[in-house]
């Protein structure tokens, strides 16, 4: 046992550390079956050592070195059981891979279809379709047009009033442009996909989501959590509000092109805005939407609202219900509790504010 030097499988994953109320954790992946379980940072310490090179004696050693104490030999053969019996070192057998979900699941009034057979080879053909435009060379001239489309909309108030009253009063301009508006979020679920891809994730579903009587398409992408760097999910996190920006550019090129008397410039100003405020407000950091995950990779915090309600529910009842809380999360649950209600405040404003505005006009 003393001699034993083991070592983990290849394709084990391990996520960075991550805040889960007042404990800091990782993730560790199975490659084949996909079970994930969280461990401390001590085991994720251990884990880390596990290379084929080192012996009870050498992990001992780095252990003390780096914690002041000793691994005891009953920690150390706990932490080599759990390894063993999930299969996470090398030379365990490959457990037999999961089953594919069900092609399709709940009711007519909410449910879930997987569209695609293979998920993962589909938005491999695409990004390799879109690789050549998402090189540095391609992607700051876009990003610099949609700062503009975005700042030359934004410099006029008054006309995006106008314009959204203008395209709301037009039925046969209004229901094309929510077709294209419906097909855009399925360009924002496979743009989460494609960027996935480019950084080496595994789309797992593609399929169509409904709670009647709305249907929107979804992407899966399943080790996102593992990505390597903040940038990497950051960037997949962001795509698909910044695909949906990128296909409003030739309606701003356009827009750009008509002369300010045309009657065709406030709808197409409407459209615009409508098709912006509807890509930016994917990012505001409330679950489910984007911004939400975003915020989250940001922080380094998983399940960041259901924690935040659970910190809340255990404050009320004093400061020893949270003393096992270090300080660090106490300041993000507590910030990010008034920011959510900030922003829910805010939202319900906006909306009562522009319903007004409409009837009144």
């Amino acid at each position: 046992m003393r001699a034993y030097r083991p070592a983990l499988r290849p394709g084990v994953r391990i996520s960075p550390p991550l805040l889960r109320g007042p404990r800091t954790v990782h993730l560790v992946k199975h490659p084949v079956s996909g079970a994930a379980f969280e461990v401390g940072p001590k085991e994720h310490f251990v884990i880390g050592l596990l290379d084929g090179t080192r012996n009870v004696d050498g992990v001992v050693s780095a252990y003390a070195e780096r914690f002041r104490r000793r691994l005891s030999e009953e920690q150390w053969t706990r932490l080599l059981g759990l390894l063993g019996a999930r299969g996470l070192l090398d030379g365990s057998p490959d457990p037999a891979p999961p089953a594919p979900p069900p092609a399709r699941t709940g009711t007519f009034w909410k449910g879930s279809r997987r569209t695609v057979a293979d998920a993962h080879a589909t938005t491999g053909r695409l990004y390799r379709v879109v690789r050549p435009l998402l090189r540095p060379w391609a992607q700051i001239p876009l990003v610099a047009a949609v700062s503009v489309m975005v700042a030359a909309l934004a410099a006029d108030p008054g006309a995006l009033l106008d314009g959204t009253l203008e395209l709301l009063t037009r039925p046969l301009l209004l229901v094309p442009f929510a077709v294209f508006l419906w097909c855009s979020v399925c360009l924002h679920e496979l743009a989460h996909g494609v960027a996935a891809r480019h950084y080496g994730g595994v789309v797992t579903e593609i399929g169509l989501r409904w709670r009647f009587p709305a249907m929107m398409m979804y992407c899966t992408v399943d080790n996102y959590l593992f990505l390597p760097g903040l940038r990497a999910k950051l960037v997949v996190a962001a795509a698909g509000a910044y695909a949906n920006l990128l296909l409003l550019l030739p309606l701003a090129l356009w827009w750009t092109l008509l002369d300010p008397a045309d009657p065709v410039r406030p709808p197409l100003t409407g459209m615009l805005f409508v098709g912006i405020v509807q890509a930016l407000s994917n990012l505001v950091p409330l679950p489910p939407l984007d911004g939400y995950r975003m915020l989250g990779h940001t922080l380094g915090a998983a399940n960041l609202a259901p924690e935040t309600r659970t910190y809340l529910a255990l404050r009320r009842r004093g400061r020893d219900a949270v003393a096992a809380y270090p300080p660090r999360a106490r300041r993000l649950y507590t910030g990010y509790a008034v920011t959510a209600a900030s922003l829910v405040l805010l939202a319900a404003g906006g909306t009562c504010t522009a319903v007004v505005l409409l009837l009144l006009l």
